[in-house]
């Protein structure tokens, strides 16, 4: 008897996922054992985040649940914390129980990436990220808290501080961030008599001179103006010098005082990356080739945040770590690992991107497809309709249409969830099963 390849990914974000479903389609029934590694038992569609934390979509609608999408590949629980390349093992460590050495025959790293910090003063302690489902759940909560402690007291200068929302980062995640949470309390303003709408400061602070530089300097002109007929406050060629629990300085000398500061500015590879023994660059990705092997490999795959692949749209840089590219690295990256398995024939990763589609809220947008700029209400549709069409699942996509809808002809719900989930239920003071409830 022949013993089958054993086929592990670390990772169930757009990379890993879609190479695992690739693989599926690829390699026959039984040729291949297949493994999933991820902390969780779904997938974040990252784009629709900032509409999840603005209460715009149910969280629970931006996620894919990984065992209905993969049928045959088997999803381990946990996180790889070792390699050992000549034993060709992995390490998985699950959140209950322990450590287990996983086998394989072909390795697909697809770990994805986390906030970049520098070394700020006060950084570390006091900023909020934005990369995961529990972080936009956070911000939402929080932002919803700091309009009800502004509404609770007399004191002007802490009323001040709880309306000022200072995000840094003026890139995709932090512009559609600040625009979709300043439509939220936009909206929200009109239940709290005491608050007025002027109170309420969102501020957008980049080193940069332009946001979102990637869409080229007449549509990011487009998009800050957006942002600043809505109140937005932009400051641009402008840095963080030091972060208090209730302040940030900035590099102008500015200091403002706020209870809410999120840092967006930059991500770098996981730090496990460092630990497997692989070629990287100077900022830790690792090398690959243009069929998403690894330098020096030629049984280890790698794509996403995790990776510098020549663009081919620019070979002299890397690919930009964005949705559409992991999607496209996955197909190249699974027909590569089934050939290397005998099955079909090795493919180059040669996607060159469609476009850029940013959407700003209350029906704005910009963008560039197929090299044509648009903004405005055509920006906000196209991006729409997009996401929806590459949602995985026709549930979820019904899911999520119907969120949209409803958003459009409800007022925005402003219930603050912080504290559901937190605490084990058993562990409150809360009346045994048959004993009456007080009032």
């Amino acid at each position: 008897m022949t013993k089958r390849a054993r086929v592990v990914v670390v990772g169930g974000g757009f990379g890993g996922m879609y190479t695992a479903r690739q693989l599926e389609r690829r390699l026959p029934a039984g040729s291949a054992e297949l493994i999933l590694v991820n902390p969780e038992n779904f997938m974040l569609y990252t784009p629709l985040l900032p509409e999840a934390a603005s209460g715009v979509i149910e969280p629970r609608h931006v996620v894919v649940p990984l065992r209905r999408v993969l049928r045959r590949t088997r999803l381990l629980i946990g996180r790889a914390t070792g390699f050992d390349l000549d034993r060709r093992t992995v390490t998985v460590t699950p959140p209950e129980g322990s450590p287990r050495t996983i086998e394989w025959d072909r390795l697909v790293l697809a770990t994805g990436s986390v906030s970049r910090l520098p070394g700020i003063p006060g950084l570390a302690e006091h900023a909020r990220g934005f990369k995961t489902l529990p972080e936009g759940i956070y911000l939402r909560n929080h932002v919803l808290r700091q309009l009800e402690l502004a509404d609770a007291t007399d004191d002007p200068a802490e009323r001040a501080r709880r309306l000022t929302f200072v995000a840094v980062g003026a890139g995709y995640a932090g512009t559609e961030l600040v625009a979709e949470l300043q439509t939220l309390t936009a909206r929200a303003i009109e239940a709290y008599p005491g608050l007025r709408p002027r109170d309420v400061r969102w501020i957008l602070v980049d080193v940069a001179s332009m946001i979102m530089p990637e869409l080229g300097g007449e549509l990011g002109r487009s998009a800050l103006r957006i942002l600043r007929r809505r109140g937005i406050e932009v400051r641009l060629e402008t840095g963080v010098k030091e972060v208090g629990p209730d302040w940030v300085r900035l590099t102008d000398g500015d200091e403002l005082p706020t209870r809410t500061f999120v840092w967006t500015a930059g991500v770098r590879p996981q730090p496990m990356v460092a630990t497997i023994g692989l070629p990287t660059d100077q900022h830790g990705r690792l090398l690959v080739d243009r069929y998403l092997v690894a330098q020096g490999r030629d049984d280890v795959f790698a794509l996403g945040d995790t990776v510098a692949v020549p663009d081919p749209a620019n070979p002299s840089r890397p690919a930009p770590p964005t949705a559409q590219h992991a999607l496209r690295q996955a197909k190249a990256c699974a027909a590569n690992v089934a050939a290397s398995l005998g099955e079909g024939e090795r493919h180059r990763f040669d996607y060159k991107g469609l476009g850029l589609l940013v959407n700003l809220g209350q029906f704005k947008g910009v963008g560039r497809v197929l090299g044509f700029p648009i903004s405005g209400f055509l920006a906000w549709f196209v991006t729409r309709s997009y996401h929806l069409a590459a949602v995985p699942t026709w549930g979820r996509r019904f899911h999520v249409g119907v969120d949209w809808g409803i958003a459009l002809i409800s007022p925005s719900d402003i219930a603050e969830l912080g504290s559901l989930g937190r605490v084990d239920p058993r562990a409150e003071d809360e009346p045994m099963s048959g004993e009456p409830r007080n009032g």
